[in-house]
Order: C-alpha cells, then sequence, then structure tokens
C-alpha cells in the first residue's frame, strides 16, 4: 500500500501545481472536520490521482463528466475491480472536484455505486481458533488473542491507550470506533493478566523515554492545548506501542507509534498457515468468530449488537448463518439406505 501511494504520487506531482497542492491540503483539514478520518483522506487522494494517469496526465479541471465516467467504467469492466475498491474510487474522485478542486459540476450526477455481494463471513470454531493463537509469534499473541476474545476491529485495538483499560472492572472503553462511535466491551478473564503485564511494560518503556528525552505521544483533537502536559503523560500512551520512536516534524517531540496494522494482519496471516487452516483468516475474522461464538452459547442478538457496537441489529444478523451445522440439511450419502462406505469407492 506504501509503495502505491509513493508511485502515484511521483505520477501526480508535475501534474498538480503548488497551488492545487495548497488547496488540496486546506480541503482535507476541512473533511476533517466533517469527519472524515486520516486513512480515509489517504486513500482518496491516491484513489482520486489515480484517474489523472489514466487520462494521459491531463489535469482534472480539464476533463468533464464524461471522462470520470469513462475512467469508472474501465475499473469495472477492464480492471474488473470489486466492489468496495470501485466504490472507492467513486468516493475519491468525488472528493477530488467537490472538496479539492471546487467544481462538482465536472462530476457525473447520479452515478450509482456498486453493490457488494452478500456473502456470509467466514468463522472459525474453537478448536481452530486454539491452532491459530498458539501458532502467532508471541510479541503479537496479546493483540490477537484481544481481537478474538473481546471482538475488537484491529484498528479499536491498535489504538487503546493505558487509561482505556479498567482492570479492575474487567472492561475495555473503545473511544474511536468505526463512525466515531465509542462504546464498551468486555475485557476476558483469559487476557486479563497478559494486559496487567502489557500496561506494566509500557509504564516501564514510557520512563526510559522520558529519560532520554522522549516520551511523547499524539493526543485526540485540540487536547494538546487543553492539557499540555497530558502528551507526556503515561496514562495517555498506547497500549500496544511500536518499537522505534520517530521525531514530529511540526513539533521536534521524540514520539512513539502504535503497532502498525499491517504487522499484525501479517502476523495472523503467517500464523493461519503454520497452523494449517484451510480458511482465509484476517484479523477482522477473529471479530466474526467472536460474535459467532458467542450466539452459539446463548447470549441473546441485542447483547452482541453492543458488543460489537453495530448500529442497527440487521448487521449482527449475518452471523445467525453459522449458529446451524452445516446449512442444516442432512446429504442422502449420510442416510442408511445401504450405500458402499468411503472406502469402497473406486476413483
Amino acid at each position: 500500500m506504501r509503495r502505491a501511494i509513493r508511485e502515484v504520487a511521483a505520477w501526480t506531482q508535475p501534474v498538480m501545481p503548488l497551488r492545487r497542492r495548497n488547496a488540496c491540503s486546506i480541503a482535507c483539514m476541512r473533511s476533517l472536520a466533517r469527519g472524515i478520518s486520516v486513512r480515509g483522506r489517504r486513500r482518496r487522494i491516491v484513489r482520486g490521482s489515480c484517474g489523472s494517469r489514466f487520462s494521459d496526465l491531463r489535469h482534472p479541471t480539464e476533463l468533464g463528466p464524461a471522462d470520470v465516467r469513462r475512467f469508472l467504467e474501465w475499473l469495472a469492466t477492464e480492471r474488473r475491480v470489486a466492489a468496495s475498491t470501485l466504490n472507492q474510487a467513486h468516493a475519491a474522485l468525488l472528493f477530488l472536484y467537490r472538496d479539492v478542486l471546487g467544481e462538482p459540476a465536472r462530476y457525473p450526477a447520479a452515478l450509482p455505486r456498486a453493490r457488494r455481494r452478500g456473502d456470509p463471513p467466514d468463522v472459525l470454531v474453537p478448536a481452530e481458533m486454539s491452532r491459530l493463537l498458539a501458532a502467532v509469534v508471541p510479541a503479537q499473541r496479546l493483540v490477537v488473542s484481544l481481537l478474538y476474545r473481546a471482538g475488537l476491529r484491529l484498528m479499536e485495538c491498535l489504538t487503546l491507550r493505558v487509561k482505556d483499560v479498567d482492570v479492575a472492572r474487567r472492561r475495555i472503553h473503545v473511544r474511536e470506533g468505526k463512525g466515531g462511535k465509542g462504546r464498551f466491551t468486555m475485557l476476558p478473564n483469559a487476557v486479563r493478566k497478559g494486559v496487567a503485564e502489557q500496561i506494566e511494560r509500557v509504564r516501564r518503556l514510557h520512563g526510559r523515554d522520558v529519560q532520554r528525552g522522549g516520551g511523547y505521544v499524539v493526543l485526540p483533537g485540540a487536547f494538546d492545548r487543553k492539557s499540555p502536559k497530558a502528551s507526556r503523560d503515561w496514562r495517555w500512551t498506547w497500549l500496544f506501542p511500536a518499537s522505534r520512536q520517530y521525531v514530529d516534524g511540526v513539533t521536534g517531540q521524540r514520539r512513539r507509534h502504535h503497532v502498525f496494522d499491517t504487522t499484525i494482519q501479517r502476523a495472523v496471516s503467517d500464523a493461519a498457515r503454520r497452523a494449517g487452516l484451510t480458511k482465509r483468516v484476517t484479523p477482522h475474522t477473529l471479530r466474526h468468530s467472536f460474535a459467532t461464538q458467542l450466539l452459539r452459547s446463548g447470549y441473546d442478538i441485542r447483547t452482541v449488537q453492543e458488543l460489537l457496537g453495530h448500529r442497527d441489529v440487521s448487521t449482527t444478523m449475518i452471523y445467525l448463518h453459522a449458529l446451524d451445522e452445516g446449512v442444516g440439511v442432512r446429504s442422502p450419502l449420510d442416510l442408511p439406505v445401504g450405500l458402499p462406505d468411503d472406502g469402497d469407492w473406486q476413483l
């Protein structure tokens, strides 16, 4: 992903002059006020700039609605991208013309969105989860365990701060969930000791960073102006900090970021391969498995909805498909009608 961003930036840098790039920065700051996340803004800029390469490096202001529609049709028919990728390009171009360039008339009106297939998610049974957790390297095992045992999204888990975890009351405060919604979820007893030990390790690491002139952490919103000392308070540090520090280009502070999402994604993928699992396993698969296992254990769907942070219960109902073994239908070969055993078949 980072390599693609560098390549796209190299393509589009001669296309957009300095004045346009400054306008892009102003539009990005305005988008933050409307709730567009940093990660989402980065994807929108990347996807929006891909159209310049497709149009022979012509400036976007020289293109019209027909060119934009042709580019999106090319993505769907020639590149055969997924519906989510096509919708991402749709949002990126809309952001480019509406917010960056200020020319929404150049974007085609009433352009339909691609429909995603309603395939049910893959889940892991408890035996498969045990094999997966045993295959995860110890450095990332606590993060992967929280993804499954607490039902957290990947970035919800990685952006947890020390003060968000209440070990005594056994609960986790998710402050910046999907859509900017916060919620409380449980801290399982199985990882309670491990989380307490991780908090102690973070406290010692923060103390060493402070002695070396660092120990700063980025704060949400404008809280650094309201409480300047909080940026060096160890309670605001990430629960899963990165192994290296960096120097902020604006403030000059030595900060420590949280563990990158790609690190956990690779750890889960490698663990699934070592465990011999035949399913495609991602960090989000663990969240699906958490919800399915709660429903199998008899918890009502409203409780699961609150723990997952879903706005609508219909989103939680997609996990009902996994409650039955298989599809709930017996094959004719499973009926006792005198058919030969598996060992008697000749292939």
